[in-house]
């Protein structure tokens, strides 16, 4: 099995080699190191030239580190690293992005809210549709992006959220906003058509202000959220922080079942602490253990890597992100820490 490795920019290579340290543990990989982000941009003057995206196809799954910084945002937008990212997920073909949000026992005092215990769900993102990927227009007095959706896009999206349900507690909920957007109430009229076929799974409906509130309220209600784009984006960055910290959440970014997929942390490049060896690289182990699950159909394997992040959660281990203070583990000693609970 080949893998295509993004490290990317900031802690992107730091966190990514931690990941292949704990791959290798568990099984034998090729790996192939591609380009995307602002480093290709300083190699190749391109986000993400056709000749690296070609390379990636030809693995069986990618696994990223992170994109983009400060240095690139003067760049106009069709240039910036994030650029890269949206052309990337649209490349591979990846139209739903997964975001478990699991509160581990051991780190539920780090989380800033008091709702979080036994919060255990899943964000199901459409990724390659919506409004980062409708028709702009852009000036100094004017623009406009707009937000898009086929019945087509709305269906495959709620596929991949049905066979998740179906596998947990067999509940879906629906973020949209189709009291104001059409598209909103498009996107609400494909999904209660959809599961009016799939009736062993309960189907409900929020808005997105309401959505955001509830899962500060109640986070516990929610087994599996599905939403568009932009509001998967803001939703699934505020339940982050049910965990204590951004740096504990991986995601997986796949197509049809069978398909090549892309899994990457949800945080960000971090260029602040870049180098210095405190990046918490727990979210991009965790990551790998999804490509596992999901791409190689490696349960086994992928359950260990997760019970062994637990485990050294459970034995105190805490990185800065984490609130380790004076005690907290590096980047190297976290991942060590992982290797050896795995064996």
């Amino acid at each position: 099995m080949k893998i295509a490795l993004i490290p990317g920019d900031g802690i992107g290579p730091e966190i990514i080699d931690a990941a292949v340290k704990v791959l290798n543990a568990v099984g034998r990989f090729e790996y192939e190191t591609c380009c995307a982000g602002g480093a290709a941009i300083d190699r190749f003057g391109d986000p993400l030239p056709e000749s690296e995206l070609s390379r990636m196809k030809r693995c069986d799954a990618v696994l990223m580190g992170a994109l983009g910084g400060p240095k690139w945002d003067s760049l106009p937008g069709n240039k910036r690293p994030e650029a890269g990212l949206l052309r990337l997920r649209k490349g591979l073909g990846v139209f739903a992005n997964l975001r478990p949000v699991k509160i581990y026992e051991a780190l539920k005092e780090a989380s800033p809210l008091k709702t979080v215990d036994g919060v255990d769900f899943i964000i199901v993102r459409e990724l390659i549709g919506g409004i980062y990927f409708g028709r702009r227009t852009e000036g100094d007095e004017s623009a406009c992006d707009t937000m898009e959706y086929s019945a087509q896009e709305v269906k495959r999206i709620n596929e991949v959220a049905c066979r998740l349900a179906r596998a947990r507690r067999k509940s879906v909920t629906s973020v949209d906003k189709a009291n104001v957007l059409a598209s909103s109430r498009l996107w609400r009229k494909q999904t209660e058509a959809f599961y009016a076929a799939h009736p062993d799974i309960t189907l409900n409906h929020l808005y997105v202000d309401n959505a955001a509130m509830q899962l500060i309220l109640n986070p516990k209600q929610f087994d599996v959220i599905v939403t568009e784009n932009m509001f998967g984006d803001i939703l699934s960055d505020e339940a982050s922080v049910l965990t204590g910290s951004i740096g504990m959440l991986p995601s997986a970014s796949v197509g049809h079942p069978g398909e090549i997929a892309l899994y990457e942390p949800i945080h960000g490049s971090a260029p602040d602490i870049a180098g210095k060896g405190i990046a918490n690289p727990i979210a991009t182990i965790l990551s790998a253990a999804l490509m596992l699950r999901f791409s190689f159909e490696m349960e086994k394997e992928a359950a260990a890597v997760e019970a062994a992040v637990e485990a050294v959660l459970n034995k105190g281990v805490r990185t800065v992100d984490l609130g380790g203070g004076a005690d907290a583990l590096g980047t190297e000693a976290v991942t060590e820490a992982i290797l050896k609970e795995i064996g």
